[in-house]
């Protein structure tokens, strides 16, 4: 039948679709077994490499920022780290205890760099490790946030890198106390620092320069992003990780780690609003100058001969000259944000910080206008069931339930199509050898009976937007991360963890790495595809024959390293798909196959001499 044929070609372009998916976006590995990978590495690492502070190039002092600016190699912490407990405890600090995040400021350059997100930890364990988003330059995996001044010979000495803070009042940071750090230097400028934050991932950093002498004086704000390490596991072309930025005319600017490195600085143009940072897959450290001063952003990428580090990644900005009168004061204000990239709190951040366009902070990709109304109506049916998974099995069901006229017209029409079947084949037989008036007379023949040929591809094409929408959500929202479905399943944005080669665990031997990864709900998808492709009848064309067999077994093997979510929506979805068909099947007085053709699987087929 011709509509079998546009049916299988559409799956057959499907599967090459996904197999180009699976190969160039590099499908994640389970995330536990990543991140603990990662921090293990890093603490190995950390144990073997002496880690110094290194000296500081833009040390505070600079003549100009043409001639310094904001410092880009490591400075610090002059120590040798065997742990970050140890490079911790080196200097002297203020604590932070909030209802989200847990660590230290260092005094030595007013520097974050101890930060531990208090409702995340590394794998689904809930007694393991809290994630360490920041860590002191000291250490091999250092990355911190730091806002200074780069000033001049008439300034004297201002914050930078190396400064040592004083102070004021209460040594702890909450979300009711902020604190007040204080540094005079030798020309009579006295800088007052008070820090506040949030109960997220917001701190808010506001800066009064007093001048006490007799001159005016012209210094300069910066702020930057520092780590000297990056993702254990290299981010795929389905997700942005790296440097990131919205400033100025530009507006979103990306780098990946690997683009930086090659192009070593990015300079877009000055901007007075917006923010830049380093994002990962689920945590992001970015900077946000709230003033309305112009400021220069800027990526960087730097190499180093001598010292505990070899590279470091940096996004940083620098302010326009900022002048203060003798007995007069200025104060300067920006904000950080350092933790996990939550959809809602991203969003609150940007609407009611007026913050630019901050919700591309999270890479919702090209086909946003999809991936956030499906995150949407997932989060909202998640609070409702209080189960990600059952969000999912409900979302299917609205999806159906929209595109059920259009789904009802292509099985109708498909239904109809099997009604003129005895037709079609007399059409092939009588005109065999002439396939230009075959064509014809099929065309007279879906004009006469008012039938789409093109229909029965629409049920699958109209899978594809939604399926490639939902492997977004659950890859880059930190919402789906460590989400529970029931039984075996312990994380949605995970492969399934059992596999069929052990028995999905019966079996008590683990499964070899080179074998495919094919769990319990991978084979639940392969039996519903081949359950629903066996609805219609089999093809007469031997390749359509081989594709209609085999694409249930491909799919199978594919689908096993997919997130455990997405294979649960497309087990759920091809078993409304086969309720649906049968039920339009049955309402148009077509047969449905799928009973024959089971049948037909284990019946002796005749030999060519019978």
């Amino acid at each position: 039948m011709e509509n079998n044929r546009n049916f299988f070609i559409t799956i057959a372009l499907s599967v090459l679709i996904l197999t180009l998916w699976q190969v160039f976006y590099m499908n994640p590995k389970m995330e536990q077994q990543r991140e603990q990978a990662r921090i293990e590495q890093q603490r190995v690492e950390a144990q073997k490499k002496e880690a110094g502070g290194g000296a500081n190039s833009g040390a505070a002092g600079t003549p100009a920022p043409a001639a310094g600016g904001v410092p880009g190699a490591p400075g610090g912490e002059a120590v040798t780290a065997a742990s970050r407990d140890q490079a911790i405890a080196a200097t002297k600090r203020v604590k932070i205890d909030t209802p989200s995040l847990e660590g230290s400021i260092n005094l030595t350059g007013a520097r974050l760099d101890d930060l531990k997100l208090k409702h995340y930890t590394e794998t689904v364990d809930k007694n393991s490790p809290e994630i360490e988003l920041l860590n002191p330059s000291s250490l091999p995996n250092g990355y911190f946030a730091e806002i200074g001044f780069v000033g001049n010979d008439t300034t004297g000495a201002v914050p930078g890198a190396d400064t040592v803070w004083s102070v004021e009042g209460n040594p702890t940071l909450t979300p009711s106390t902020p604190v007040t750090l204080t540094f005079t230097n030798d020309k009579g400028l006295t800088f007052k620092r008070t820090i506040s934050i949030d109960n997220e991932y917001m701190f808010t950093v506001s800066d009064t320069v007093q001048n006490s002498g007799t001159a005016a004086v012209s210094l300069y704000n910066y702020g930057r992003v520092t780590r000297f390490d990056k993702p254990a596991v290299a981010s795929t072309y389905v997700l942005h990780e790296g440097l990131i930025g919205v400033t100025g005319s530009e507006g979103l600017t990306e780098y990946k780690y690997s683009a930086i490195e090659k192009d070593k600085e990015v300079k877009p143009g000055k901007s007075t609003d917006g923010w830049l940072g380093i994002t990962d897959k689920y945590w992001a450290v970015t900077l946000i100058p709230t003033e309305k001063q112009p400021f220069q952003p800027k990526f960087s990428y730097f190499e180093f001969k001598d010292g505990p580090h070899s590279h470091s990644y940096q996004s940083d900005f620098l302010s326009d000259a900022i002048s203060v009168a003798p007995g007069q004061s200025t104060t300067i204000e920006s904000e950080i944000f350092a933790g996990a990239k939550e959809v809602s709190t991203i969003n609150a951040y940007e609407k009611d910080r007026q913050i630019r366009q901050f919700d591309l902070l999270i890479d919702w990709g090209w086909f946003y206008f999809i991936t956030k109304p499906m995150f949407w109506l997932i989060d909202t049916l998640y609070k409702f069931f209080g189960n990600f998974g059952l969000a999912i099995l409900a979302t299917t069901v609205i999806v159906k339930a929209l595109f059920f006229p259009l789904a009802n017209k292509s099985y109708a029409s498909m239904a109809n199509m099997k009604k003129v079947q005895p037709k079609m084949v007399e059409i092939r037989e009588k005109y065999a050898d002439d396939k230009m008036k075959q064509q014809q007379a099929m065309m007279e023949l879906y004009k006469t009976e008012k039938i789409n040929p093109l229909a029965g591809c629409w049920p699958v094409a109209l899978q594809i937007p939604v399926f490639f929408s939902l492997y977004k959500v659950l890859y880059i929202t930190i919402e789906m991360r460590h989400a529970p479905f029931f039984g075996w399943i312990h994380d949605l944005a995970a492969p399934d963890p059992t596999s069929i080669f052990n028995l999905f665990g019966l079996l008590p031997f683990a499964v070899p790495a080179f074998l495919p990864h094919m769990g319990a709900w991978a084979v639940v998808m392969g039996i519903t595809m081949f359950l629903q492709m066996r609805m219609n009848p089999a093809p007469p064309d031997p390749t359509q024959a081989a594709i209609f067999t085999w694409m249930p077994v491909i799919f199978t093997f594919m689908m096993g390293s997919f997130p455990a979510g997405l294979v649960i929506y497309w087990a759920w979805n091809n078993t409304l798909s086969i309720l649906q068909q049968g039920v339009i099947m049955k309402r148009q007085g077509a047969k449905i196959e799928l009973w024959d053709n089971l049948a037909a699987m284990f019946r002796k087929k005749p030999s060519p001499a019978e």
